[in-house]
C-alpha cells in the first residue's frame, strides 16, 4: 500500500514542516482504514522537484521504503528532466529511499511521458501502446497509473473552467478500453514488489543525491 498525501497540496508549497504533518495525517488515515502499513508514496502532481528534494529524506525518516514522485520530464509545474529514468536507491545523507521514476520513452534529446493518467487519455492509443511496448520489450521497468474516476465516463460534470474541464474530462470514454489492452498485453505487479525484485536481482543501483537540510 502507498499514499498520496492528505489534502493533495503540492509538496513544494507545503514546506518541510507542513509536509511532514500532511504525510503523517495521510498515513494514519490510510493505515486506520486498511490495517496495512504504508510503505510507498507519490506526491500530488509529482511535486517533488529540484525545489523540494528535501521531501525525500523526510519520507525515509518517516518509515517509507519507496517513492514514485519524480517525473524525468520538462513541465511547467513538475519534473526533473535529468533525473534517472530507471528505478534507483537514493543515498540521502544517512538514509536511503527507493525511487521509481514515472515512465518515459527517450526520443532524441527529450523524455516522452508514458506513465498513464492524463497521458493515457490525451495521447493516441496506438502511440501510447507502441511506446509502452517498446520499453517493456527492452526490459525497462515501467509504471502505469490512473485515477479511479478516469474509468467512469458517466461521472457528474462539475462547473469548472475550460482548462480544468479539458484536463479532467477529455477522452474518459476511451480509458477503460485502453487500460484493458495494456493489461492484456503486459504483466504487471505492485510497484513495491517490482522494486524488491529489482533489488534482489542487483538491478537497483545506489545513487547519492545531495539534498538541503530539512526542518524537523
Amino acid at each position: 500500500m502507498a499514499c498520496h498525501g492528505y489534502a493533495h497540496d503540492l509538496v513544494y508549497d507545503l514546506g518541510p514542516r507542513r509536509f511532514r504533518e500532511d504525510l503523517r495525517r495521510a498515513r494514519a488515515a490510510v493505515e486506520d482504514a486498511t490495517g496495512l502499513v504504508m510503505e510507498g508514496y507519490r506526491a500530488p502532481s509529482y511535486s517533488i522537484t529540484r525545489a523540494s528534494l528535501w521531501a525525500l529524506p523526510i519520507l525515509a525518516e518517516e518509515g517509507f521504503r519507496f517513492d514514485s514522485s519524480i517525473f524525468p520530464i520538462r513541465h511547467p509545474r513538475y519534473g526533473i528532466p535529468d533525473f534517472a529514468r530507471a528505478p534507483v536507491t537514493l543515498e540521502l545523507g544517512g538514509v536511503r529511499l527507493r525511487e521509481f521514476p514515472l515512465t518515459t520513452l527517450r526520443l532524441g534529446p527529450l523524455n516522452f511521458p508514458l506513465a498513464g493518467g492524463a497521458y493515457l487519455r490525451f495521447l493516441p492509443g496506438p502511440l501510447f501502446r507502441r511506446g509502452f511496448g517498446r520499453l517493456v520489450a527492452a526490459g525497462v521497468p515501467t509504471v502505469l497509473y490512473l485515477h479511479p474516476w478516469e474509468i467512469d465516463p458517466g461521472q457528474p460534470r462539475q462547473a469548472v473552467g475550460w482548462r480544468v474541464r479539458v484536463n479532467h474530462y477529455f477522452n474518459l470514454h476511451r480509458v477503460e478500453d485502453r487500460l484493458r489492452r495494456l493489461l492484456e498485453a503486459h504483466a504487471f505487479a505492485p510497484l513495491g514488489e517490482v522494486l524488491s525484485g529489482l533489488d534482489a536481482a542487483g538491478e537497483l543501483p545506489v545513487r547519492p543525491l545531495p539534498v538541503p537540510a530539512v526542518l524537523h
